[in-house]
């Protein structure tokens, strides 16, 4: 039996649909905190659970029975890995045997700090003593895509990254690789999960700018500038320092990946990123994937 946390979520849902393909319902888990939220799943024969990560309580019961777990990282911006580690433990109450666990690209090199727990939670899976499965995942092409209609409004794309090449791929490739590696009969102790082709943020703009019929210049800022244009732009303190070091970092290289290794595991190319801007933008761009 599999089981899924954060299963609500939207990489949760993607991974979940992935699996109904070639897994049946009634061994499928949906972990989640709020079960109302996944009422159609229980309507299609998955197993929907109790599950929070601030309620440790919940989640051995939630994993009775599970033999492979994903677990989806928590979306707390600092001290997830509390709520990882109440994970690990109750999987290991529960007799999980293997754990895949959405981790960051080149979790264990030097680099932004968002990688810092990522790596502590694999570190805490390596200490368990429960098979584990780090699935590293690079930039999901939607993070920079979420606010366009504001970035073409004032016709800039800010960022910090400067020419850094980011090896994008789109979240429903990350969610075929998880429910892959998760079924696979032996999978990797590490994937290291990139998309195919690297853009730097000047490279997006200007396709957004084709696209859209509309002047979109990439404006480099310096890191602690765009931190404060994260904020002004309503996000939290602690989240806008993550996303601008995150961002000064991927001017370094720390987002950028070439072996292939997230196409090879879901057995197609990744998502163009043309095709996820065009879905962006609200028309549809025919795939080049094969």
């Amino acid at each position: 039996m599999y089981a899924i946390t954060g299963a609500s979520g939207q990489l949760g849902r993607l991974t979940i649909e992935k699996l109904l393909t070639s897994v049946p319902p009634s061994q499928i888990v949906a972990a989640v905190r709020n079960p109302e939220a996944v009422e159609d799943l229980v309507a299609r024969g998955v197993q929907v659970r109790h599950a929070d990560y601030d309620q440790p309580e919940t989640l051995a019961p939630a994993f009775a029975g599970v033999t492979r777990l994903l677990l989806i990282s928590s979306n707390l911006t600092t001290g997830r890995l509390r709520h990882h580690q109440a994970v690990i433990d109750a999987a290991k109450a529960a007799g999980v045997s293997l754990i895949a666990y959405t981790s960051m690209l080149h979790a264990d090199r030097p680099g932004a700090k968002l990688a810092v727990e990522h790596r502590e939670t694999e570190l805490a899976l390596e200490a368990s003593g429960i098979a584990a499965t780090f699935l590293r995942n690079g930039w999901y092409t939607e993070n920079y895509l979420m606010a366009l209609q504001p970035a073409l409004a004032a016709g800039a794309l800010y960022g910090a990254a400067a020419d850094g090449k980011i090896s994008l791929a789109a979240r429903a490739d990350y969610a075929e690789a998880a429910a892959a590696a998760l079924v696979a009969a032996n999978p990797a102790s590490i994937y290291e999960l990139a998309g195919d082709t690297a853009w730097t943020l000047s490279d997006l703009a200007a396709e957004v700018s084709r696209q859209a019929g509309k002047p979109l210049a990439y404006v480099n800022l310096a890191e602690g500038d765009y931190e404060k244009a994260l904020v002004s732009a309503g996000l939290p303190s602690e989240l806008a320092d993550l996303l601008a070091d995150a961002d000064a970092n991927a001017g370094k290289g720390v987002l950028f990946d070439d072996d292939r290794a997230l196409s090879r595991l879901i057995g197609r190319p990744t998502t163009p990123v043309a095709e996820s801007i065009g879905a962006a933008l609200g028309r549809a761009i025919p795939s080049t994937a094969n």
